[in-house]
C-alpha cells in the first residue's frame, strides 16, 4: 500500500512536470517572433548556358487545390489526430519511447505532421537527442503561430516523394498532372511514400508500394474518409508511372542540384535570409549535354544491373574546375547520397600517375626500367609485401615507365615508390589538392588510401590543364532578383606542376588502351579500343571492392565507379565503369575535332621510337615500335635507364620462384 501511494506520487510530480514544461513551452513560442515559412521556393538554376534547368517556383500548390484524397490519405497514414492535438502525439511518444529504451537505440520515431513539417524547414535528418529537441522547439512554434492548414499545405510542399520534394512535382513526376487532379488511387499510392521514399516508390519497389498503398487504403477506410468498395476499387486500379518530371528531364541532375544548395549555403557574400526567403538566380556550371550524355551511358549499361551495384561519375572542365555533370547514384529516388562527393573510397591504380608524374620529377624518365617479376619486400620487424599483378602476370624482365603504365604493373610502382621514399607521392597528392588522410606506405601506390571522386578529378585536372591547380565548383555566379551581382566564381589558377612532364604522363596514359603493347600481357583497357575515336589519357584502378576508370584530354576530366554501398566484393563481371566512361566522353565529344582535343608538344620534349615493353631504341627487327617522349636532352642513346641495380642495393627484396 505504501509503495502504492509513493508510485502515484512519483507519477503526480510527472505529471506536473509535464504540464509546467509544456506551459513554458507555448508560452515562450507566444512571446517569440513569428518564424517565416518559406512558401515560395526560393532559387532559380541556370546551366552554362544561362538555359533554365530547375524552377521550383511555381510548385507550390495551395491546399484548397490539392486532391482531397491527398489530404485524407496523408492525415489518416501519418497522424490521425492531427487537427486535435498541439504539434505532438505524447501517447505514440510514450509507446516509441518504450521501444528506443527497449533497443537502446533511436529507431522507432513518433514525429506528427507538424514536426515533420519543421523538420524540412529548418533542421536536418539526424538521428540525436539534439535534433529532436530542435525539432520540438520549431514545432511548438509552427503551431502557436500557424493554422493546421497552414502547417499542413507547407507539409505536402515539401515532403519527399521518392526524390521528388512536393505533391505537385510528385502528381507531375509519377502521373503527368497536378495533385489537384489526383484519383483516390493514385493519392493513396503518393501518400505511403514519404515514410520511406526508398523503399515505396513504386518505380524503385513495386511490390512493396503496392503493398504500402493497401495500407494507406485501411487506414482511411478506419478514419471512416472511404468505404470498402472505395477501397477496393482504388486498390485493383491499375496505374501507369511516367517517372520523369514536369519541366525536367535529367532525373539524376537532382544530385547536382543538392551539389548546389549545399555550395550556396557556404558562400558568405550571398545572406542566409535571402537563400530562405528571396528569389536567386544561380548560375551553375552545369553542360546539359554532358549530363544528359552521362546519364544516358550509365542508364544503357547498366539496364540489366538487378542488384544493389552503385554507381558515380563526375566530369570537370579542367581549366577552371567547374563541374559539368554529376552523378551520385543509380537511382536518385532511391537513394539521395551523393557518392561522387560525399564517399571516400580505395581508388586503386588511379593513384599511379600521380606516383608516375612526381617519378618523372625525380630523374625517372618514360623510359626508365625496373623489372617486372613476382617480388616479395622485406621490410624492418621482420615485415613483408608482396604485391600482384592482375592474373599474376609478369614480364619476368625489364619494363619500362610507359609499359608499367599500360599493363599497371603493381611491381613497377612499388619499386617507384620505395626508390622515391613513401613521403614522396603523399606530399604529390597533396601539392595536387587531395585532402583525404593518407598515410606513407609502400601500398599507397596501388591506390589502398581512401579518397573522393571529386578530390581526384581535381588532382587530374592538373594534369589535363598542364599543370595548374584548381578548385572544383558548382556555381558561376548568384544574382538577387534584381540582377545585382552578389557572387561570382573567381577563377585563379596556381602553376604547381611542369608542363613539359605533364605532356608526357598524359601520351604514356594513352599507352593504356595501345595495340603496340599487346605482348606478353594485354593493355589495360585495350577492349576501349574499337569505341575510340579521340585521343584520351586514361587510366583504370581494381580493388577488391572498388572499380573505376578515370581520363581526360584537353576538353574534360571524366571519372566513373562501381561498387556496393556495403563494400561487397566485387567482379570484373559486375563493372560497368569503362564502357559508361567511353560513351559518354565519345558521345559529348562527337562533334568535335580529335586535333581539337589534344596537346601540342611542346618544344621542350622530343619523341624517340623505341622497343615498347624493353625502352630499347628501336630497331628493323623490332615487330612493334612506340615513340616515347623525353625531356630534350634526357632521351635515351643506345641504353635504357635501369634502375633495377640501384633499387636492389637499397631495397630489400626477393624475388619469388
Amino acid at each position: 500500500m505504501i509503495f502504492f501511494k509513493k508510485f502515484l506520487k512519483i507519477l503526480e510530480y510527472i505529471v506536473l512536470l509535464f504540464l509546467t514544461f509544456n506551459i513554458i513551452l507555448y508560452a515562450y513560442c507566444f512571446i517569440t517572433p513569428k518564424i517565416s515559412i518559406n512558401k515560395k521556393q526560393s532559387y532559380y538554376l541556370y546551366d552554362n548556358n544561362n538555359n533554365a534547368i530547375f524552377n521550383d517556383s511555381s510548385k507550390w500548390i495551395k491546399l484548397e487545390d490539392i486532391s482531397p484524397y491527398v489530404i485524407q490519405a496523408t492525415v489518416s497514414t501519418e497522424d490521425k489526430f492531427f487537427y486535435r492535438h498541439l504539434g505532438f502525439d505524447y501517447m505514440r511518444i510514450f509507446k516509441a519511447a518504450i521501444n528506443n529504451i527497449t533497443s537502446m537505440s533511436l529507431s522507432e520515431g513518433a514525429s506528427t505532421i507538424t514536426q515533420q513539417y519543421a523538420r524540412n524547414l529548418f533542421l536536418n535528418y539526424d538521428k540525436t537527442w539534439n535534433r529532436k529537441f530542435d525539432e520540438a522547439l520549431v514545432a511548438a512554434e509552427l503551431e502557436t503561430h500557424y493554422t493546421k492548414n497552414e502547417i499542413l499545405e507547407g507539409y505536402l510542399n515539401t515532403i519527399n516523394y521518392g526524390g521528388v520534394y512536393g505533391i505537385e512535382n510528385a502528381s507531375w513526376y509519377y502521373f503527368g498532372h497536378s495533385a489537384s487532379d489526383l484519383s483516390l488511387a493514385e493519392a493513396s499510392m503518393l501518400a505511403g511514400i514519404p515514410q520511406s521514399p526508398a523503399n515505396y516508390s513504386p518505380l524503385i519497389n513495386s511490390t512493396l508500394a503496392k503493398k504500402r498503398q493497401k495500407s494507406v487504403l485501411k487506414s482511411m477506410y478506419k478514419n471512416n474518409k472511404i468505404d470498402k468498395s472505395e477501397l477496393k476499387e482504388a486498390y485493383s486500379t491499375k496505374l501507369k508511372y511516367l517517372g520523369k518530371e514536369h519541366e525536367i528531364n535529367l532525373e539524376n541532375a537532382l544530385y547536382f542540384r543538392d551539389a548546389v544548395l549545399k555550395e550556396l549555403d557556404s558562400i558568405s557574400s550571398v545572406p542566409k535570409t535571402l537563400i530562405e526567403t528571396g528569389e536567386l538566380n544561380i548560375y551553375t556550371t552545369l553542360d546539359t549535354k554532358a549530363q544528359e550524355d552521362l546519364e544516358n551511358s550509365v542508364k544503357n549499361n547498366m539496364k540489366d544491373s538487378n542488384d544493389n551495384l552503385q554507381v558515380a561519375g563526375l566530369m570537370m572542365n579542367p581549366d577552371n574546375g567547374g563541374v559539368m555533370a554529376m552523378i551520385g547514384g543509380k537511382n536518385y529516388s532511391s537513394s539521395q547520397f551523393n557518392r561522387a562527393i560525399s564517399s571516400k573510397r580505395q581508388v586503386g591504380s588511379i593513384m599511379k600517375p600521380i606516383l608516375y608524374y612526381s617519378a618523372l620529377e625525380n630523374g625517372f624518365t618514360s623510359a626508365s626500367t625496373f623489372i617486372s617479376e613476382k617480388t616479395t619486400f622485406n621490410f624492418s620487424n621482420n615485415q613483408k609485401y608482396m604485391p600482384k599483378n592482375y592474373n599474376d602476370i609478369y614480364a619476368n624482365g625489364p619494363i619500362t615507365m610507359g609499359a608499367a603504365i599500360a599493363y599497371s604493373d603493381n611491381t613497377y610502382a612499388i619499386k617507384t615508390n620505395l626508390f622515391m621514399g613513401e613521403k614522396n607521392l603523399l606530399n604529390m597528392s597533396k601539392r595536387l589538392g587531395i585532402k583525404s588522410n593518407l598515410k606513407p606506405v609502400p601500398s599507397l601506390a596501388l591506390g589502398t588510401g581512401e579518397i573522393s571522386m571529386i578530390e581526384m578529378a581535381e588532382a587530374y585536372s592538373s594534369f589535363a590543364n598542364m599543370g595548374y591547380k584548381i578548385e572544383s565548383h558548382f556555381i558561376d555566379k548568384v544574382l538577387d532578383k534584381d540582377g545585382n551581382i552578389l557572387y561570382k566564381y573567381n577563377n585563379v589558377k596556381d602553376s604547381i606542376l611542369n608542363s613539359n612532364l605533364t605532356y608526357i604522363l598524359s601520351e604514356m596514359l594513352t599507352y593504356t588502351y595501345d595495340q603496340a603493347f599487346i605482348d606478353y600481357s594485354y593493355p589495360t583497357l585495350i577492349n576501349l579500343y574499337p569505341k575510340i575515336t579521340q585521343k584520351y589519357a586514361i587510366k583504370s584502378g581494381t580493388t577488391d571492392t572498388d572499380m573505376w576508370i578515370i581520363g581526360y584530354n584537353k576538353k574534360s576530366v571524366l571519372a566513373i565507379w562501381n561498387g556496393y554501398d556495403d563494400n561487397k566484393v566485387i567482379t570484373s563481371k559486375n563493372g560497368y565503369h569503362k564502357d559508361i566512361w567511353i560513351d559518354t566522353m565519345e558521345s559529348y565529344l562527337k562533334q568535335t575535332k580529335k586535333e581539337d582535343n589534344w596537346y601540342n608538344m611542346p618544344k621542350d620534349v622530343v619523341g624517340v621510337m623505341l622497343n615498347p615493353i624493353t625502352g630499347t631504341i628501336s630497331t628493323n627487327d623490332d615487330k612493334k615500335s612506340k615513340v616515347y617522349y623525353f625531356l630534350k636532352g634526357t632521351e635515351p642513346t643506345d641504353e635504357t635507364i635501369d634502375l633495377e641495380s640501384v633499387f636492389r642495393e637499397e631495397i630489400n627484396t626477393t624475388k619469388e620462384n
